[in-house]
């Protein structure tokens, strides 16, 4: 790995949101909930939301709330505003300001501009529709070729194989160059990428443990890759069940999952906890602050881990039956009924 020491440091401070405790020590967990501003929140989102909230409460520790509109061509106006207020809603306060990535985008150029000091990064003219999704070949590795302009830099990844612990799922393997290959670090609109803003605003905002879906795990090797290479603290990653709905597929905006604004926040609450492997006590008709008060107390990841023995010897079956078109391990599990319905 190159070594970074000659680059310069990302701001040493860290933002407000990662407060002390009343004892004045730093804070020994922080956890964080990022939402995309491209619509409202819906079941599959508050899951993710509650168990990231949960293990920063069990924890005595800091949850704090980030809004990721960096990509303005998928941010809707209107929605983060939503969202804040569905988790208000939810009983799901933040601890600290509200962190919006439209308002760093210095800092995540100052990252890149590390990384070109160490040679990890280069030009490329390749759209995505050349691309075409599949992994990058690493046209433009050597030079962009005459008569083309660059549009986007790409991390280069050669010999990059990453192995990361999920609390949850344990160990995944990815060969970066194999299976992704070098990977978009701005893009060709001039955007700073996903990956690179969020392993920049974990750090900066001290989180200790990303909670998110499973659908996310693939994307994790890439990050880690970006905070190796920035000399940044790598947390540990737990990845929950992603609900879908009645056809299979994730619950998601861009598949008009309804908004649990249209459900009494009780009922959520308790529907999301059932969903994370604990049946409440407390009857969805209770306040929110009963329920997430018998949540704390109650709820464990051994419960999670229970939930998913059945779809993981499932998964593991159809591996045995056919190990090449099997598809590595990404729990799911469905969505109760009046979340699963797709109203468009």
């Amino acid at each position: 790995m190159p070594a970074t020491a000659t680059s310069p440091a990302l701001p040493a401070t860290r933002d407000a949101g990662a407060r002390k405790p009343p004892d004045g020590s730093t804070a020994r967990y922080v956890g964080r909930f990022a939402p995309a501003p491209s619509g409202p929140l819906h079941f599959g989102s508050a899951v993710t939301a509650l168990a990231s909230w949960l293990r920063a409460h069990q924890s005595d520790g800091t949850w704090l709330v980030r809004i990721e509109d960096l990509d303005t061509v998928r941010s809707v106006p209107g929605a983060a505003d939503g969202i804040l207020a569905s988790l208000r809603r939810l009983g799901l306060e933040p601890h600290g300001e509200v962190v919006w990535q439209s308002r760093r985008e210095s800092i995540y150029r100052e990252a890149l501009g590390r990384m070109e000091v160490l040679a990890r990064t280069y030009p490329c003219a390749c759209s995505r529709r050349e691309v075409g999704g599949e992994r990058y070949p690493g046209t433009c590795r050597r030079g962009v070729a005459a008569g083309r302009k660059a549009v986007s830099r790409r991390l280069d990844v050669s010999n990059r194989r990453l192995t990361v612990t999920d609390i949850l799922l344990g160990n995944l393997t990815q060969d970066l160059e194999a299976e992704v290959g070098d990977f978009v670090v701005q893009r060709g609109d001039g955007l700073i990428a996903y990956h690179l803003a969020v392993v920049v605003d974990d750090a900066l905002q001290g989180v200790t443990e990303i909670v998110r879906g499973a659908d996310i795990w693939p994307a994790t090797p890439r990050q880690v890759e970006l905070q190796h290479t920035l000399d940044l603290p790598t947390p540990a990653y737990l990845h929950v069940p992603v609900a879908v709905g009645r056809d299979g597929r994730k619950l998601s905006k861009q598949n008009a999952a309804p908004a649990i604004d249209a459900f009494p926040p009780g009922q959520v609450l308790h529907d999301a906890l059932t969903f994370l492997g604990l049946t409440p006590e407390t009857p969805p008709t209770a306040t929110v602050t009963e329920i997430l008060a018998e949540a704390r107390a109650r709820w464990t990841l051994e419960a999670l881990r229970q939930t998913l023995i059945e779809t993981a010897t499932e998964h593991q079956a159809g591996r045995q039956a056919d190990p090449a078109a099997a598809e590595p391990y990404l729990p799911t599990r469905a969505a109760p009924g009046q979340y699963a319905d797709n109203p468009a």
